[in-house]
């Protein structure tokens, strides 16, 4: 197959522009920005005057939970607690349980409890996550299921006067509810998740990490692999928790093939901006994991051949995971191991060059400034030096992939890429502007570095011969157009492997 008629931004630059891009099975063939091919009948493709680019990556995506979600009552935008509620009342209802996500407490005049949410569930059950996911709004029926057992290590549940649970469950405590009381079965994921995937190629994206190995999401993937084959490429992560058994087992990382490996251990340092569990310097916040703690899993994982991603959001948390690796780099480094901080949204100004003096990569969301800006101008005032800094981050060295949370963003790519160059995603001015990054900045953490996370640089994340031929297809040249005029980009088609996922040519 030939591409021709278009721009072609390899993201190389030694050869920033082809003319043309050649395929040959599933790699990109010799020739690339010429019509050589090995292929005698080659089929030509006209791209129109549109814009090749190397396929997205979502560097950090909860996915079989994001597909679920695409059925659930959304909360995203509801600037009060009647307004949530209204949109609970009309939702329709599914199954056992009323599910849905997005809410944001800390920007109403009242508060979620288990009261006004009964007024519009009844006796249905219903659990409702918060934007950030690290809450849980539960209603009485829900609360019921649970028999009072509710607390959990790194969990609060929050109380009312009298010492009853007002509905609210944060950090361990929501999680462990979910898993013990409210996890839907597998066929559900994986039905929802066979869904996410079609609606993912639509928007670029031709590989993801995921987070979701707590819910046993490589066995998700697994079965849809094995009955309808992957439409994109899955780094899957497990939990700190499975370490002993990898250890038991002599497993090293990567595990799998082209399509689904797992390939890195998951773990928490703290909570969350929104939920205001985030830990930080002056105190405040939950810690979930010590950074003596975090030493000791990188140490016993680097031994075992496994790299490592600690969600870290506060400056205590962010400070207490780079002192971690910095008192086992001898144990890491040498072995090549990449590892990594998920978010790093508040940073004491001193620890933004550490990731680069230290080799440890940023995966963050450029979506997540735009997003969060009033909730870190409430809660963050006296330390928005450090906070979303993606520019100073890759200025001084540091490898910055970027990906979307989704759900606690959406899995758009091209909308996290905006993001990352206009600070805003409404009419309201850019917020802390000199963070802003450039598209070229913004594509690269999107395409390139991801796939150097994975330790695939030398065959993804650039469209060069010998390379997989992941791409995407853009209706304009986004390193062409105005930023402002970024919005007006629109995925056309999307390939992995040399296989169209989304809308085959020829096209209008």
């Amino acid at each position: 197959m030939i591409l021709e008629n278009g721009v072609v931004r390899t993201m190389d630059p030694s050869l920033p522009v082809a003319r043309a891009l050649a395929i040959a099975g599933d790699r990109i063939a010799g020739g690339v920005g010429t019509h050589e091919t090995a292929l005698p009948t080659p089929e030509v493709v006209d791209l129109g005057g549109r814009c090749v680019v190397p396929g997205f990556t979502d560097s950090h995506v909860h996915f079989p939970t994001w597909s679920l979600t695409q059925r659930d009552v959304r909360l995203d935008g509801a600037s009060s607690l009647a307004e949530a509620l209204e949109r609970v009342r009309n939702h329709p209802r599914r199954g056992g349980w009323i599910r849905g996500t997005g809410w944001r407490s800390a920007e109403w005049a009242e508060k979620p409890t288990a009261a006004a949410l009964d007024e519009v569930t009844g006796a249905v059950p219903a659990m409702l996550w918060s934007k950030d996911y690290h809450a849980l709004w539960l209603n009485s029926a829900a609360l019921a299921r649970a028999g009072g057992e509710l607390e959990a290590e790194g969990g609060v549940v929050e109380r009312d006067a009298s010492g009853n649970p007002t509905g609210v469950l944060l950090e361990e405590a929501a999680w462990q509810f979910r898993a013990r009381f409210a996890m839907p079965d597998e066929d559900e994921l994986v039905d929802a998740t066979r869904a996410g995937l079609r609606l993912a190629a639509s928007r670029g994206v031709t590989a993801i990490h995921d987070k979701d190995g707590w819910l046993g999401a490589a066995g998700i993937f697994q079965r849809i692999a094995e009955r309808d084959g992957l439409a994109l490429r899955v780094w899957q992560s497990l939990p700190f928790e499975r370490l002993a058994e990898l250890e038991a087992l002599g497993l090293r990382s990567p595990i799998g093939d082209d399509f689904l490996r797992i390939g890195y251990l998951k773990g928490f340092m703290d909570g969350t901006l929104g939920s205001q569990t985030a830990w930080m310097l002056d105190g405040s916040g939950v810690r979930i994991t010590s950074g003596e703690e975090l030493a000791e899993v990188v140490q016993r994982a680097a031994r075992a051949g496994w790299p490592v991603a600690v969600h870290a959001i506060g400056d205590r948390a962010n400070r207490e995971a780079l002192d971690a690796f910095e008192a086992t780099r001898a144990e890491w480094a040498p072995r090549g191991l990449r590892q990594r901080i998920e978010h790093a949204q508040c940073l004491a100004p001193e620890d933004v060059g550490r990731f680069a003096e230290l080799g440890v990569a940023c995966s963050v969301q450029f979506s997540h400034a735009p997003s969060d800006r009033d909730l870190a101008e409430r809660f963050w005032r006296d330390r928005l030096a450090g906070t979303y800094a993606h520019r100073a981050l890759i200025e001084s060295g540091a490898v910055v992939a970027n990906g979307s949370d989704a759900p606690v963003e959406e899995l758009d790519p091209l909308a996290g890429i905006r993001a990352g160059v206009l600070r805003t995603l409404d009419e309201r001015p850019p917020w802390r502007p000199e963070q802003a990054v450039s598209t070229e900045q913004a594509l690269h953490a999107t395409t390139v570095a991801p796939a150097w996370l994975t330790g695939d640089e030398r065959r993804r994340g650039k469209l060069l011969p010998g390379f997989l031929a992941d791409l995407v297809v853009l209706s304009r040249d986004p390193l062409a157009c105005p930023p402002e005029e970024l919005g007006s980009v629109e995925v056309v088609a999307t390939m992995v492997g040399g296989r169209w996922t989304h809308n085959p040519p020829p096209w209008d």
